[in-house]
């Protein structure tokens, strides 16, 4: 097969999300677990960052990546969905994974997932694993596709947690209540593992901060401190900041609720900081 050939058999063969909603959804990590282990578990030969949250997750993702390879490493990036080709949910250094390594990965481990029928998102967060240890960075921001709990992205065991925020969303897989939901995202808290949660509200903020505690996990309010200061929209484009711990800066998402999640982007930048990446 061909790219487009083999883009068409993921499709087809896999369910997808965002083409046929709940029947895609896949409860539980059994799938993503085997799949690990037949590809000798590559996501542990990398550091990750794992993000999650209802909203901004995606741009802080994109960001947070933007900004370890601005300090020279080498930087892997997984998100969903894509907008036009399929290999933009896999990157590295900000560059798409190429056409022929969707083709090989697919021909050389279908014989062993096809009995599986995982997910259209199961299979390429193994895929995007595997990517990443072949191309050797030294870390990679990995974006939840639903929830956390019981999202396939979460067999890894990251330096740093983020979650970003909570509002009522996939409400038929996460729970009816910001509480419920809180709870599902709070599934990315690991031991001994610093998390950042952005923004909070009366019902979720006591979900984390009992999670935390469970897992002995080091807790940052980035509300708390906030690291934007002051903010305004650019004729230019995007947003300028005034920061705590970063002087002036120039956010280029310019959305009205961009600062937020500059808050938060920062927030975890100060604790990368204190972590021993490569």
């Amino acid at each position: 097969m061909n790219y487009q050939e083999t883009i068409q058999y993921l499709y087809n063969s896999t369910p997808v999300f965002e083409h046929v909603g709940a029947s895609a959804y896949k409860e539980g990590l059994d799938n993503s677990l085997a799949l690990d282990k037949h590809l000798a578990m590559p996501h542990r030969q990398f550091k990750t960052i794992h993000v999650a949250g209802t909203n901004g997750k995606g741009s802080t993702a994109h960001t947070l990546a933007a900004i370890l390879q601005a300090c020279g490493y080498r930087v892997g990036l997984y998100t969903s969905p894509h907008l036009i080709d399929f290999r933009e949910r896999i990157r590295v250094n900000g560059e798409p994974l190429s056409e022929a390594y969707v083709v090989n990965f697919v021909a050389k481990h279908r014989d062993f997932f096809e009995p599986l029928h995982p997910s259209f998102f199961e299979l390429t967060t193994a895929m995007a694993f595997s990517y990443f240890a072949e191309s050797s960075v030294d870390v990679a921001v990995i974006e939840v596709g639903l929830g956390g709990r019981l999202d396939c992205t979460n067999i890894i065991s990251p330096v740093l947690s983020v979650i970003t925020n909570i509002s009522l969303d996939h409400t038929g897989f996460l729970g009816n209540t910001l509480a419920q939901i809180a709870s599902e995202k709070a599934g990315i808290i690991k031991k001994e593992t610093p998390v950042v949660v952005g923004e909070t509200t009366a019902e979720t903020r006591p979900v984390f901060a009992n999670k935390a505690k469970e897992m002995h996990a080091p807790m940052v309010w980035a509300e708390e401190n906030p690291e934007v200061l002051q903010w305004q929209h650019r004729n230019e484009g995007g947003i300028s900041l005034q920061t705590r711990s970063f002087g002036n800066v120039v956010f280029e998402l310019g959305g009205n609720y961009q600062h937020h999640n500059a808050n938060t982007i920062l927030t975890a930048t100060l604790q990368l900081q204190t972590l021993a990446l490569p």
